[in-house]
């Protein structure tokens, strides 16, 4: 395990801010569409749109940025209170990164927080970017959204069973994730540019990222079942209709 103590930020919490970092640089081609899923229309706006209308009510939330894709004009007529920047990389880890560099040119602090949050990730709340915000900007680390496991995992090769996993121990990653931007910049330049999520790249360096209970219904939209299911969720909440977020609840691991 390398020395990561350089990387510690230091206890100012109180002088940070928080900013938000969206990717939208992919195709979608999983979800088997005719358009990259983040532009595709639910319960009557782009899937994208839902996504950055949540981080906008959360007032801790300084400055929104999309990371488009060379070349992708989808969101450039739009009058928005938000940055568009198509500066997105081949993969995720490249696209966040540049995104980086984008808010550091912008006036962002390389203490500040950011919170990276998947576009398709649409039926994330105000409500629980705030307990992310609440629970991560008193940590030296930073954390992420997840969900416990619930259903049995099982091992494969070749479509076939080799071994079931305990799943008390399992969460599964939600977004946002919560870092501070220089050490997110250092974390992404040492993982390498295949690395999944911003967690990931952070445990790479040997820091251990706090896990914040997120909700089941933050799900990121990727098969064409889950366009329909979040369709009919975004509808239900137009009309009334929410999930209860679940209560706070975080998993300490120390730096």
């Amino acid at each position: 395990m390398s020395d990561t103590s350089e990387n510690l930020p230091a206890d100012d919490s109180s002088r940070a801010r928080c900013w938000a970092l969206i990717p939208c640089a992919g195709s979608g081609s999983r979800a088997g569409l005719d358009r990259p899923k983040q532009y595709q229309v639910l319960a009557g706006k782009p899937m994208v749109l839902h996504t950055l209308a949540a981080f906008a009510t959360v007032s801790r939330v300084t400055g929104i940025l999309v990371v488009l894709a060379p070349g992708d004009s989808f969101l450039s007529n739009r009058q928005s209170d938000y940055w568009v920047a198509d500066c997105g990389g081949a993969t995720r880890a490249e696209t966040v990164a540049n995104g980086l560099k984008f808010l550091l040119q912008k006036g962002a602090a390389g203490n500040d927080w950011v919170l990276v949050h998947d576009a398709a990730r649409c039926l994330v709340t105000p409500a629980q970017i705030n307990v992310l915000i609440d629970a991560c900007e008193i940590d030296l680390v930073g954390g992420l959204l997840a969900h416990p496991l619930a259903d049995t995992l099982k091992c494969a090769v070749d479509d076939r069973v080799t071994e079931t996993l305990q799943r008390h121990d399992k969460w599964l990653a939600q977004t946002p994730q919560m870092f501070r931007i220089d050490m997110l910049m250092h974390a992404l330049s040492q993982a390498g540019a295949e690395v999944t999520d911003e967690s990931s790249a952070v445990e790479s360096i040997g820091l251990r990222p706090l896990l914040v209970r997120g909700s089941a219904q933050n799900f990121k939209v990727t098969y064409p079942e889950d366009v329909a299911l979040a369709h009919l969720l975004l509808q239900a909440r137009s009309v009334g209709i929410h999930d209860s977020d679940n209560p706070v609840t975080t998993v300490r691991k120390g730096p």
